[in-house]
C-alpha cells in the first residue's frame, strides 16, 4: 500500500516576506471594496487564494498599494516589521471609524541564521482564505459608513529602522472605547500574522 503524507514546501525568509506582503495588498483591496471606500465599478474581479477577489483599477490607489507592499516586503525580510494598520476615517473631519490591525511575529532564528522552514503552500492558502472570507463578511456587523471616507496605512517597525522619505511619523489614529473583533491568523512558519478589526461604537449602542 502506498502511504500518503501532506507535502511540505520549503519556506525561505524572502518567500515568506513575499507571501505576507502580497496578502496585505489583497487584504487592503478587499477592505476598500467591502467598506465602500471607492465605487464598486472601480474594482475588477480576479481569482486568488481559491476565491474571487476584487482589485482596484484606480491608478493612484494601485500605485499606493504596489509601493506599500514592496516596502513591507523589505521590512519583513529584515524582521523589522511589527504591525500594519489600515485606518478608515472621515474625509471631511479625519475622525477614525475603523482600524484593521495586522500584527506580525517573526521567527528570529530565520532572520539571524538564514535557515528555512517547512509548511504546505496549500495550508497557508487555506489560512489566508479564511481571513479573506471574514473580511468579506465583516459588512454584516460593522456600522455603515454613511459619509465619504479615506484610508491611510500605518506601519510599526523596530526603532532602528530608517523610514523612507515617502513615509512620515504619524499619530496612532486610535478610536476611543472601540468595539473589537478578532479575525483568523495565518502562519508561514516564519511570519505569523494576527488580524483584528476595531471600530467606532454607534452612539445608540453605548
Amino acid at each position: 500500500m502506498a502511504s500518503r503524507t501532506a507535502t511540505k514546501d520549503i519556506i525561505t525568509l524572502r518567500g515568506s516576506a513575499a507571501i505576507v506582503s502580497e496578502f496585505f495588498g489583497y487584504a487592503a483591496n478587499s477592505i476598500l471594496y467591502n467598506r465602500g471606500i471607492y465605487p464598486e465599478e472601480s474594482f475588477a474581479k480576479v481569482k486568488k487564494y481559491g476565491l474571487p477577489m476584487l482589485l482596484t483599477q484606480d491608478e493612484g490607489v494601485k500605485s499606493f498599494i504596489s509601493k506599500l507592499t514592496a516596502q513591507l516586503s523589505e521590512w519583513l525580510e529584515t524582521g523589522k516589521l511589527q504591525r500594519v494598520v489600515l485606518v478608515i476615517m472621515s474625509k471631511a473631519t479625519g475622525e477614525v471609524f475603523e482600524r484593521w490591525n495586522f500584527s506580525i511575529e517573526t521567527d528570529s532564528e530565520v532572520v539571524d541564521k538564514g535557515v528555512s522552514r517547512e509548511k504546505s503552500d496549500k495550508e497557508i492558502m487555506r489560512e489566508i482564505q479564511a481571513i479573506m472570507r471574514q473580511i468579506a463578511s465583516s459588512i454584516t456587523y460593522l456600522p455603515c459608513l454613511d459619509e465619504p471616507c479615506v484610508f491611510d496605512v500605518l506601519a510599526y517597525t523596530d526603532k532602528d529602522v530608517a523610514a523612507p522619505f515617502t513615509w512620515i511619523e504619524s499619530d496612532p489614529k486610535l478610536i476611543s472605547n472601540p468595539q473589537m473583533v478578532k479575525l483568523h491568523s495565518f502562519d508561514t512558519k516564519i511570519h505569523k500574522v494576527d488580524t483584528l478589526v476595531s471600530y467606532k461604537n454607534d452612539e445608540w449602542d453605548e
